[in-house]
């Protein structure tokens, strides 16, 4: 391995064979996810750091690396704690999940673009009523927690009526 820092490109590449075959409730291929949850923290202005946790979040969790890896690889160390910090650990409680999120600088923004894409209208459709139901509640739940906004309409992003700006702020 080398001691230069992977890029972001390389963590991307890294991310996809990791997860190869691997697939989404839906049936997608599961990178599709990683490079929905990386776009949406780099369109939140996320960092290369934020945006390489983005591709890494679910690696650990679902087994595609392993913390071994996690802990050699040429990242920097913010990439590693955001990474750990979204880590769902079995039978560790909620509430814990998030406070560690909340705890470690980064890790918000790639939770809050995971639960943007996996609450999408249109994603969540596919699946059948009880799932769809049980997911949504479990995402409104962790976005409460985390003190982050419902989303509204595709993308998770708020609207903003601009005709109003004097009442913004």
């Amino acid at each position: 391995m080398t001691s230069s820092p992977l890029t972001l490109i390389e963590v991307e590449a890294l991310a996809r064979a990791a997860h190869e075959g691997q697939t989404d409730k839906a049936g997608r291929p599961y990178a599709e996810h990683l490079a929905a949850v990386a776009e949406g923290v780099r369109l939140r202005g996320g960092t290369f750091e934020q945006q390489a946790a983005a591709w890494l979040h679910d690696a650990i969790e679902d087994e595609a690396l392993s913390l071994t890896w996690l802990d050699s690889a040429a990242l920097p160390q913010s990439v590693k704690d955001m990474v750990l910090a979204v880590t769902k650990r079995p039978g560790e409680p909620v509430e814990q999940y998030a406070a560690r999120i909340l705890a470690t600088p980064g890790a918000l923004l790639v939770k809050e673009a995971d639960l943007a894409h996996n609450a999408d209208p249109v994603r969540l459709s596919v699946l059948d009523g009880p799932t769809r139901e049980r997911l949504s509640a479990k995402y409104a739940y962790v976005r409460s927690l985390l003190g982050l906004a419902q989303p509204h309409g595709p993308g998770g992003r708020r609207k903003r009526n601009h005709g109003d700006s004097s009442r913004d702020g």
